[in-house]
């Protein structure tokens, strides 16, 4: 079997040669930007493992031989899954990697922007020294924390920010009543937006959560709530944002990710006052990068063994080597 690294931004790929030199795996390497650069760089490839490259029917069509494609991460969204089930292609991921890192970077954000830490950081260097600097500040506990999307992540967060609040409330209409927390009350997603003080956002990004987080809902937040981002950056309209930070309907915003990554360093959302960014780092500490590379990498040593990823997106036709 041969597998393609379409593109990385690790520090290097020791883990991956490691992992396929003992499974007896040709590994090509390649930094892809395109469909184009993976049609070239994976000629007889039959499984690809994929960070941020694009690969869809153009991929498929072109090289017949893929049969599997395993990505770096919890979404999926730079996999066409519809062109892989057309084309009998497996799709894998890692579902359950760094669920700690992210919630608690989302947490963090949260109680930086709740408690105006990065913007007293910000006065303090600019000369201003007062308590009062940064704005109004409310109690936390007094506050009703919302989450969107209460899979792995959104329970995370839940239970390690929940008892800092005196509400906790969520939305997810795909999970069943029986699988939300006792502490957590199920609303609507009108009401999730009109009920928070704090929202914070996990959902995968799908044709139905693109661009939900946009005028509408924002329009239904209390003045002074805040929202933090570390799902998918699509799912916020950016200019929609923007302008309820400006309307003062939003006090802050942190986001780990953004529909464009990286940002041009002068674009609004980058120098907007209110805003906290990171660099989509949530996922980050050593042990769950490691723990994410090993499990994408493993969906295609486990396919080529036994016909079958360990986690499965999308169920493909063609049989293993």
């Amino acid at each position: 079997m041969k597998v393609l690294i379409t593109d990385y931004d690790f520090p290097d790929l020791e883990l991956e040669q490691s992992l396929y030199g003992a499974a007896g795996i040709e590994l090509v390497v390649a930094q892809c930007r395109s469909e184009a650069d993976v049609i070239d760089a994976s000629a007889g490839c039959q499984g690809l493992l994929v960070q941020y490259a694009p690969v869809n029917k153009k991929v498929f069509t072109a090289r017949p031989d893929i049969r599997i494609v395993s990505r770096y991460g919890a979404g999926y969204d730079t996999v066409d899954v519809a062109d892989a089930r057309e084309h009998g292609v497996w799709v894998g991921n890692s579902p359950d990697y760094g669920v700690g890192e992210v919630a608690t970077h989302a947490f963090a954000m949260m109680l930086s922007l709740l408690r105006h830490i990065a913007f007293y950081d910000r006065d303090v260097k600019a000369g201003t020294w007062h308590f009062t600097s940064s704005g109004v500040m409310r109690r936390v506990s007094d506050m009703t924390l919302g989450i969107l999307g209460l899979g792995r992540i959104g329970k995370r967060m839940a239970h390690i920010a929940g008892p800092s609040f005196k509400r906790v409330i969520a939305c997810d209409p795909y999970i069943i009543d029986g699988d939300f927390p006792a502490y957590v009350e199920r609303v609507t997603l009108q009401e999730l937006f009109s009920g928070s003080d704090a929202l914070t956002l996990h959902v995968p990004l799908t044709a139905e959560t693109r661009g939900i987080v946009g005028r509408d809902l924002l329009g239904l937040m209390k003045p002074g709530s805040v929202l933090v981002n570390t799902s998918r950056g699509p799912v916020v309209d950016t200019d929609a944002l923007l302008d309820a930070l400006d309307r003062g309907v939003l006090d802050s915003a942190g986001l780990d990710v953004l529909p464009v990554e990286p940002p041009d360093t002068g674009s609004r959302i980058v120098q907007h006052p209110r805003v906290l960014l990171s660099p989509h780092a949530a996922f980050y500490s050593q042990t769950a990068e490691r723990e994410l590379r090993r499990k994408a990498a493993q969906n295609l040593i486990d396919w080529a063994r036994t016909g079958r990823p360990t986690y499965v997106v999308a169920e493909g036709r063609n049989s293993h080597p």
